[in-house]
């Protein structure tokens, strides 16, 4: 008989990991799925009739508009500056940093943490380039790595994203006529949220938790490892045009590019330097302007673009589903019925674990952060002021619980398992590993903050 291989913790998880691949469906059914779930709670819970809830939700789709065309640009940015060839060649140099495999698999994870909290779309592909690029350096180093340990532990970097510079429901609590905004009658400044002191510490700490975690369930000498058997790394993206012409020389001209991205530059000082403030917006002129510098010329960016483009398809479809959810969930009442419910089990200290917890169950279902925040942000905040909590720690446990189980919902680590070549089942012994060190972190995070 075969010795069992990898971990006693990993052998323990793949039941779990069997029943994610066979029965969870893809994220778009379930959008589909919680739009005729709520539909019938309205129809239930409250007042309205079947054409309020069908009004309501057709008139919710566009409600989101601006938003979904942020959040697919901070995807399509993240996606674009982690393939332009200064970032790349960056790659190349950490990827020959690690020198043991136990530095490789928290290496690996330390990179994709710091680019998660520079912008979740960055975070995401730079943790699947990041463990390719050490897997294939380390393989000629001799060093024996379980690939998909390293690939795991890159998508455990995506565990802190929301507390970054890109979380979606902090910056759009702090950008002026959002519906954040608009509920709670001004905006909330990323100083209260992201930047508290509170939340920088709860990122540290959960770094180090999540790492020694991690470094407790990687193979060992002598434990049987999945290496990665070719030489996988990404090539720089090749624009494949050819100059030609006068007009194939103006293309091919870095001046373009580097002339607006100083412009962009120009405007984000001038911004920053007249009292403006962190939102979705500036975030994503903030990777315009790096992409811009970065790119050689116009054709480069174009052929970026072609390459970022495929990501962005299943927010621009998903997110007016979303939208429409919130509009059936505002025009009915049943948001106000759903606060009363969460402010009846719920105490001032309480709150924030509650809500942590809800949000991590609610995320299983809506993987999205934008999304899942234009589902429940709203009713959070309702409960928040209903029991006298600091909206900041509603907008946090929110975020907390989104970026909690995306180690065990399978949506974001798509584009990861892409590049890596693996299936879920491969990472998932490990990053629910992530979803427990992390847990403990979030929840008593917010817990000591509700109580001071």
């Amino acid at each position: 008989m075969a010795a069992p291989t990898g971990t006693p913790l990993s052998r323990a998880m793949r039941p779990v990991n069997t029943v994610v691949e066979r029965y969870i469906p893809s994220a778009l059914v379930f959008a589909i799925v919680l739009t005729f779930v709520v539909g019938l709670m309205a129809l239930v819970f409250t007042d309205a009739g079947p054409v309020d809830v069908v009004a309501s939700w057709g008139e919710g789709l566009s409600g989101l508009l601006a938003f979904i065309t942020q959040m697919a640009l901070i995807l399509l940015l993240g996606h674009m500056l982690a393939h332009t060839r200064p970032v790349r060649r960056l790659l190349r140099v950490l990827g020959g940093v690690p020198n043991t495999p136990a530095q490789a698999y928290l290496f690996v994870f330390a990179i994709a943490a710091v680019a998660s909290l520079i912008t979740w779309g960055l975070g995401l592909i730079v943790g699947g380039l990041m463990a390719r690029e050490v897997a294939a350096q380390g393989r000629e180093k001799g060093l024996a790595l379980h690939f998909p340990m390293l690939v795991a532990a890159g998508f455990s970097g995506f565990v802190v994203w929301h507390m970054g510079y890109s979380g979606s429901g902090p910056l759009l609590a702090a950008t002026e006529d959002s519906f954040v905004a608009e509920q709670l009658g001004a905006p909330i400044p990323v100083s209260e949220t992201t930047f508290s002191v509170w939340n920088l510490i709860a990122i540290v700490v959960t770094v180090f938790v999540v790492a020694g975690a991690l470094y407790l369930v990687a193979p060992r000498a002598g434990d049987p490892v999945h290496e990665l058997t070719t030489d996988a790394r990404t090539a720089d993206v090749e624009t494949g045009e050819e100059v030609r012409t006068p007009a194939d020389r103006v293309d091919g001209s870095r001046a373009l590019t580097t002339l607006l991205g100083v412009l962009l530059l120009a405007y984000l000082v001038h911004h920053y330097a007249t009292g403006g403030g962190l939102t979705l917006d500036i975030v994503n002129w903030t990777f315009l302007c790096l992409v811009l510098l970065l790119v050689s010329n116009p054709f480069e960016l174009t052929a970026l673009t072609r390459g970022a483009a495929a990501n962005v398809g299943e927010i621009l479809l998903q997110f007016p589903l979303y939208a429409g959810i919130l509009g059936i969930m505002t025009v009915t009442g049943l948001i106000e019925v759903i606060s009363a419910w969460f402010v009846a089990i719920s105490t001032p200290l309480t709150f924030g674990l509650l809500a942590f917890l809800s949000a991590g169950l609610v995320n299983i279902a809506v993987p999205s952060g934008g999304g899942q925040f234009a589902v429940q942000g709203p009713v959070m905040l309702d409960a928040a002021q209903q029991l006298g909590v600091d909206p900041a720690i509603a907008l946090m446990a929110v975020s907390y619980g989104d970026q909690w189980t995306n180690m065990i919902q399978p949506f974001f680590a798509l584009p990861l398992l892409a590049i890596a070549g693996l299936k879920i089942r491969d990472i998932l012994g490990y990053t629910t590993v992530t979803l427990i060190a992390s847990g403990f972190v979030f929840g008593g995070t917010l817990l000591l903050v509700s109580a001071f």
